[in-house]
């Protein structure tokens, strides 16, 4: 009796996973024809699948989202609709659904399914950066920083928040907070073309940051705690005169700043982009980082030749920023006034 209650189980579980075998087999195909531009032909061997697989999640996903790449907007909100309104409905489900509804600009309803969704996904950071990027579209940015900044809030290590957040504050001409959650980005994301993109915002920010107090002055009085202890430090490590913005330059404000910021305030406001920083520079590492981050964009030849003459610092770092995954603990967000 054991034996074949035994069999039984083990013949369950191996269906079970040549059905889950067969899915996967059908979604590569319709994936590999999508990427032939073939879209017409891929929702066809999904909707084959179906008849073997009905109402199978992964299947309409896949459905809904060839359907929107080949612009077939209607059939990816009725099957978008149909998905989210399901119990097993995941976080895609909705990101798939809101792509097709960005797309024909349909605000209304796209932010009551970004609502609803985070209703039921309260701490889900893509949903948060796909809300902030849907009220830019709708020209509601006020809106949007708001979704970005509770995404940073929840899901401290989802990138995109930032990148959006990063692009947001320079706008608006605050630069301590571009700076920040820039430099946050990079690190989360260090090989994207969108790093190249930061890279080049964080050059801009710290011309401006050291170019004009009146920034840090003005958050050092009207600040919230955090900020006021950050813009104190970096005012007390800046000199009269910058003369022309160069990594070394950089280098020298930032580590005078993280001196003062670990004497006076480090404890009470613990920041892992900071602590990261101080732990770059007890590793000799901090000069080939801010390189790294700035050289680059300021002068190409100079960083080759830099490199070439720190080829071991820089490889150092470089393996360094392959083993240590940077991440920021969720605790250490400080809310501030957008």
């Amino acid at each position: 009796m054991h034996k074949i209650f035994l069999l039984s189980v083990l013949l369950c579980a191996a269906q079970l996973l040549h059905a889950q075998e067969t899915v996967e087999s059908i979604r590569k195909q319709a994936s590999s024809t999508a990427q032939q531009q073939d879209f017409t032909g891929a929702v066809q061997i999904l909707e084959q699948g179906m008849q073997q697989y009905p109402d199978n999640l992964d299947l309409l996903k896949d459905e809904a989202y060839i359907s929107y790449l080949g612009r077939d907007y209607q059939k990816s909100l009725d099957i978008g609709k149909k998905i989210t309104e399901r119990q097993d409905a995941d976080v895609q489900c909705f990101q798939i659904m809101g792509l097709s509804l960005k797309a024909i600009a349909d605000y209304k309803n796209a932010d009551k399914m970004y609502k609803a969704a985070l209703k039921k996904f309260p701490k889900s950071g893509v949903l948060y950066s796909e809300y902030g990027d849907m009220l830019t579209q709708y020209d509601n940015k006020r809106g949007a920083i708001e979704q970005w900044e509770k995404g940073i809030s929840v899901d401290a290590n989802y990138s995109s928040n930032y990148y959006y957040a990063a692009k947001y504050y320079a706008d608006a001409n605050n630069v301590f907070w571009s700076s920040i959650y820039g430099e946050i980005f990079v690190n989360l994301e260090s090989l994207s073309q969108r790093t190249t993109e930061i890279k080049k915002l964080l050059l801009q920010n710290y011309s401006n940051l050291l170019g004009d107090k009146s920034n840090l002055a003005n958050l050092k009085s009207n600040g919230n705690d955090f900020e006021k202890a950050v813009a104190a430090s970096m005012l007390n490590a800046m000199e009269p005169s910058i003369g022309n913005v160069s990594p070394e330059m950089i280098t020298s404000f930032r580590a005078r700043f993280l001196l003062n910021w670990a004497n006076a305030a480090a404890t009470s406001y613990p920041y892992r982009l900071f602590d990261f920083h101080l732990q770059l520079m007890r590793d000799g590492l901090f000069d080939a980082y801010n390189q790294w981050l700035f050289g680059p964009i300021i002068n190409k030849n100079k960083f080759d030749n830099w490199v070439y003459t720190h080829d071991e610092e820089m490889q150092n770092f470089t393996q360094y920023q392959k083993n240590v995954l940077f991440k920021m603990p969720p605790e250490q967000y400080y809310g501030h006034v957008n």
